[in-house]
């Protein structure tokens, strides 16, 4: 489920590559560790073998292998969790893909139709993943970006430091649904990370949540209507309410207190009212429906009203600007427009080096931001608020070089 993103992260995520996936790249991606990487194979394979994957699938598709190296290079690269949020919006939705998304709607609007009936996610959330994910599909043409999803795995599973784990486990649910005969071996391609399909779906999620939405006889990603209904699907059991919004801007009064904003605490829209915080647009008749507030850019930038469909959207990718990119062009397909609030522009984005910095020095003073990973996340803009909180600054949780400067110099 990352593949749009790539693009974006390249032009900044996949892939219709014609060779098999058991094909390696040149010999010169040869990982120098030759012996390290086959016994790692070796031991994959092993591991596929005992947990039901046949030995000629296993053994057929792993022995052998090359590595990519450009696989790895592109884990340092995803511009959701490196960009300025305004940035990664900017990059996403454009008149241009507005426009088309659109025209996808009238395209496929049975289709969206009867999806929505089914499952009660809307036609415009579809759409919106779908032109995040894989541009309408458009990337999964691009042999220049798409790559074999075994080897993109493998090459994770046995050089990724980080999760080796994680690439091992999707590494064999792949080899799963190639000894299923769910999908051809030259057409399971996809990201670097080896999302797979119009709407970018792991190995994982394709066994659990794909279906065969057009009836024939096959789960297949590659296919508008499977993949439609499959992230539709999944979206249902990850939480979604049927006929409610994923949230809203918000404006805030001017004496708000940013501390109400911590992500967290979910009050109702009348409550929230109560305190300063006004929906944008405003909407009759939802007083009752509870909402959390963010504010991605502190004080300078706009706040959101996050319902419990975000949390689903979320559940496809935990970046916050990823999340909001989608809800933001289903609104946008549905004719709403842009946010009422810009961002500030002007404000430097930290480098990886001073997010890791900035983040090293929060939890010297107590405050604890979980992983030194130079990610922005929750944890990261809760402590950033419990400093701000605890030096008489304004606890808007905004990681800004400001901040980063006050925390180098004291004490």
């Amino acid at each position: 489920m990352r593949l749009a993103r790539l693009l974006r992260a390249a032009t900044l995520p996949l892939v219709l590559v014609t060779a098999p996936a058991t094909a390696g790249p040149a010999s010169s991606e040869t990982p120098p560790e030759a012996s390290s990487w086959a016994d790692c194979l070796g031991r994959i394979a092993a591991d596929a073998q005992a947990s039901g994957v046949p030995q000629a699938v296993a053994d057929g598709q792993l022995s052998g292998l090359a590595s990519n190296p450009g696989v790895l290079e592109a884990t340092r690269g995803q511009a959701e969790f490196v960009k300025p949020i305004w940035a990664y919006l900017d990059a996403t939705i454009t008149e241009a893909t507005i426009a088309e998304g659109q025209r996808k709607l009238a395209e496929w609007a049975t289709i969206l139709e009867a999806i929505e009936q089914r499952t009660g996610v809307d036609r415009f959330t579809l759409v919106a993943f779908w032109g995040v994910e894989s541009g309408y599909g458009k990337v999964l043409d691009d042999a220049a970006i798409v790559r074999p999803v075994v080897q993109s795995l493998a090459t994770l599973a046995c050089g990724d430091p980080g999760r080796p784990g994680y690439w091992r486990d999707e590494l064999i649910e792949a080899l799963r649904i190639l000894a299923q005969g769910d999908v051809p071996p030259a057409r399971l391609t996809g990201s670097w990370a080896g999302a797979m399909g119009h709407t970018q779906f792991m190995p994982s999620v394709y066994r659990a949540h794909a279906v065969d939405f057009d009836v024939d006889g096959r789960r297949d990603l590659w296919s508008a209507p499977d993949a439609l209904a499959s992230t539709a699907n999944y979206l249902v059991a990850m939480g979604w309410r049927r006929g409610e919004a994923w949230g809203s801007e918000a404006a805030l009064g001017e004496r708000f207190d940013y501390a109400l904003a911590d992500e967290t605490t979910a009050r109702s829209l009348d409550a929230w009212r109560g305190v300063g915080v006004t929906p944008v647009p405003q909407r009759e008749g939802d007083g009752a429906a509870q909402a959390t507030l963010v504010v991605p850019a502190g004080a300078g930038g706009p706040a959101f009203l996050l319902r419990p469909n975000f949390s689903a959207i979320l559940r496809y990718n935990t970046s916050l600007s990823y999340a909001l990119t989608v809800a933001h062009l289903s609104d946008r397909l549905r004719g709403q427009a842009a946010f009422a609030r810009d961002w500030p522009r002007g404000d430097r984005a930290l480098t990886e080096a001073e997010r890791r910095d900035l983040q090293t020095r929060l939890d010297a003073h107590g405050h604890t931001v979980g992983v030194v990973d130079g990610r922005i996340g929750p944890k990261t803009r809760a402590a950033i608020r419990a400093y701000q909180a605890a030096t008489g600054l304004r606890p808007d949780g905004y990681a800004d070089v400001a901040l980063l400067e006050r925390l180098r110099t004291a004490p």
